[in-house]
């Protein structure tokens, strides 16, 4: 989860690689009309972004029907949508939140070919997006680090919290800490 340009997509499909399950791209559930209004530059509200968490819900759910497992990748900026997510799903779910700073992740847009999403929506994803409160089940990554090094630590805390004799409490909120 995160804002556009903070590396969702390629830190999903790493993680998705090394825990042999699918990835599935969230803005691929964007309907037409919603690629549409980011493209002139408008940002999305509820209204667009309700229908778009429903599909991804239930396609992670078929995906985790089928193989147990499955990685997305979602910006997920508010806690109700995030909810709503889990509720779609219907299995757990645990969150990976990447956080740059601003000028990183214009920086990211910038560079990025091809994507709808102009940098110009930049401002109102930082400003929608509502950090995980401490109960909720959320990693925090630094993209500074290489992706390899993200999906090493992402893997590492979701086989701790599975290995964990109170794996509730083990998927809350984690911190990045040093290593």
């Amino acid at each position: 989860m995160g804002v556009s340009g903070s590396g969702k997509s390629t830190l999903g499909a790493l993680l998705a690689q090394r825990l042999t399950c699918p990835f599935l791209e969230g803005d691929s559930f964007h309907a037409p009309s919603a690629v549409a209004k980011m493209k002139a530059g408008r940002p999305l509200d509820d209204d667009d972004r309700w229908p778009w968490l429903d599909r991804l819900g239930r396609a992670i759910s078929d995906s985790i029907g089928s193989g147990g497992v499955a990685v997305a990748a979602c910006s997920a900026l508010k806690r109700r949508y995030r909810e709503r997510l889990t509720v779609a799903i219907g299995a757990p779910t645990r969150f990976v939140l990447l956080q740059a700073s601003h000028d990183e992740l214009l920086r990211r847009l910038t560079q990025r070919p091809g994507h709808y999403m102009p940098a110009s929506l930049l401002d109102s994803q930082l400003a929608a997006l509502e950090c995980p409160d401490n109960d909720e089940p959320v990693f925090h990554a630094n993209p500074a680090d290489t992706p390899e090094r993200l999906c090493d630590l992402v893997a590492a805390w979701l086989a701790d919290a599975r290995l964990s004799p109170h794996a509730s409490t083990a998927l809350r909120h984690q911190p990045l800490s040093p290593a």
